[in-house]
């Protein structure tokens, strides 16, 4: 893994060509970091996938006057790689020069170049200014547990760190099962190449033993110098409490901030339910 990072253009000197260049896009194969984390690559035990949001992508119409839009990308889980964010930013200003006919040829375009980079089909879609400013921000759904008077002192990768909760609001039906949403904005990781810090909101819902709220809270703290992907600290979080709790039905998802004007959203669930697209107030 370690070398093919080193070959993207993380952490490097990069021209910004403003001439449309699908090479530009770097995917990274995700079978490697899940082998890692005990997944099946061929038998994936969750659904998901990878919403992103891109911020600045301008192009020029056949008059040559300049076009902005908010991308949205969807990107499955499933899919064999994902796609290194300094090469998609790369990417999309590669547009900023290059004369298209319309918007929806620019998201075809788009769509076919990362469904290659992803070797699965990508959505795209391409919002106006004002259409992007009339989704209203929401908040985290859930019980938000960043006030817990905890004690943190480990800000290094350790699972270790969650505990069953030795008492809680048990359901007085199904056998004691819990269900409840939970949130932390707490959530920092690093880039695996640069080291810079990729900040976010943390959401676990869940029915089935109840997850013990301080100690969530110091697993999530525990990541703040842990240098991971976006998708990759996702999937870890859900394989961690898979392996710590007994759960009937189990969803994780994080809302990171934008970075070189994109954000990532990876959501990972055992049930393949379509997740709505939030937009919390820090993106």
């Amino acid at each position: 893994m370690s070398d093919v990072l080193h070959a993207s253009p993380l952490g490097k000197n990069s021209d910004y060509k403003s001439e449309y260049d699908p090479s530009l896009l770097f995917p990274i194969e995700r079978r490697d970091k899940r082998k890692e984390l005990g997944i099946d690559p061929d038998n994936l035990p969750f659904y998901g996938r990878d919403l992103w949001y891109g911020y600045e992508l301008s192009w020029l119409n056949l008059s040559g006057k300049p076009v902005v839009r908010v991308a949205r990308f969807e990107l499955p889980c499933s899919s064999p790689c994902l796609i290194e964010s300094k090469s998609f930013k790369l990417y999309l200003n590669s547009f900023n020069q290059s004369r298209f006919a319309s918007a929806e040829q620019v998201a075809d375009c788009i769509a076919r170049d990362l469904s290659a980079a992803a070797k699965a089909p990508v959505a795209v879609r391409l919002y106006t200014i004002d259409e992007f400013e009339a989704r209203a921000f929401e908040p985290a759904p859930g019980i938000n547990i960043d006030e817990a008077d905890v004690i943190v002192d480990c800000y290094r990768y350790d699972p270790t760190l969650l505990a069953r909760s030795s008492t809680g609001n048990k359901s007085a039906a199904d056998d004691g099962l819990v269900s409840e949403t939970l949130n932390t904005h707490l959530l920092k990781s690093n880039c695996p190449v640069t080291g810079q810090p990729d900040w976010g909101t943390l959401v676990v819902s869940y029915c089935g033993e109840q997850i013990d709220h301080a100690s969530l809270l110091k697993y999530v703290c525990s990541f703040r110098d842990h240098q991971e992907f976006h998708e990759q600290c996702v999937e870890r979080a859900f394989v961690d409490l898979q392996k710590h709790y007994r759960f009937k039905e189990l969803t994780v998802y994080a809302q990171y901030l934008r970075r070189g004007g994109l954000d990532i959203n990876p959501w990972r669930s055992t049930s393949d339910s379509k997740p709505g697209a939030l937009r919390l107030i820090r993106q």
